[in-house]
């Protein structure tokens, strides 16, 4: 079964429609969505914008359905000049940056799991490069590279060039490494897929809304290519 997490409706609605056999199961104040799209097994959640929800809906989604893999998918802005909007990064590895212990002698972003701390989660390697050929032909430009997570919407030009190069990531956003941190403890593959919404050019609110749909889009119709090839 392929697990997929959205943070907002216009970024799952699109697969939703094309759910055969669809069955919603609530939990924990979350609707799961499961039934086939192209035959295969899929389960669907939006969960809601940031990283608290974004685990919580991972977690039930992992116990419920036990997912073979598991996407986090959505839009995101851009760390990089070399990526504008509808551009599209799938994760090699993610971060949380908004993790801070610098006061105690620990590097920002560094988790600290039971029985160890690391700062970057890997995503799964074939997973990363199935789906980064899924994008390709979509009229987007395609990287793999670093995701950096916060709980922060982040505009400011300067914030995003520090995380950059804080942590060498190519787009931020607010669930992806949430997904990935909790699928990492749990032993599930997972990879994010983001498109752009707002570059360092259109980088304000404003921008965000007039482009978020277009970035939807463009990462469900990737989604729907992975889907028929998976």
């Amino acid at each position: 079964m392929i697990g997929i997490i959205c943070a907002l409706k216009i970024e799952v609605d699109g697969l939703k429609a094309l759910m055969e056999e669809a069955v919603a199961t609530c939990k924990a104040g979350l609707e799961f969505i499961s039934g086939k799209i192209f035959d295969k097994d899929v389960v669907l959640l939006e969960c809601g914008v940031g990283k608290v929800n974004a685990a919580v809906g991972t977690q039930v989604m992992i116990d419920l359905f036990k997912p073979d893999v598991l996407i986090n998918s959505g839009i995101a802005g851009s760390l990089s000049k070399r990526l504008t909007v509808g551009d599209i990064v799938i994760s090699t590895d993610c971060v949380e940056h908004d993790i801070n212990c610098t006061e105690l002698g620990e590097p920002r972003g560094q988790i600290w799991f039971p029985n160890e701390k690391r700062i970057a989660i890997p995503a799964d390697e074939a997973l990363t490069k199935q789906l980064a050929e899924c994008c390709q032909g979509l009229g987007s430009h395609v990287m793999t590279g670093r995701v950096a997570t916060g709980d922060i919407f982040i505009t400011y030009r300067m914030k995003r060039e520090y995380i950059a190069f804080e942590f060498g990531a190519l787009c931020c956003e607010m669930e992806g490494a949430a997904v990935g941190h909790v699928c990492y403890m749990n032993g599930v593959p997972f990879t994010i897929l983001r498109s752009i919404s707002d570059d360092f050019k259109f980088n304000k609110v404003e921008n965000y809304e007039e482009f978020k749909e277009l970035a939807a889009d463009r990462a469900i119709k990737a989604l729907k290519k992975f889907i028929k090839a998976y």
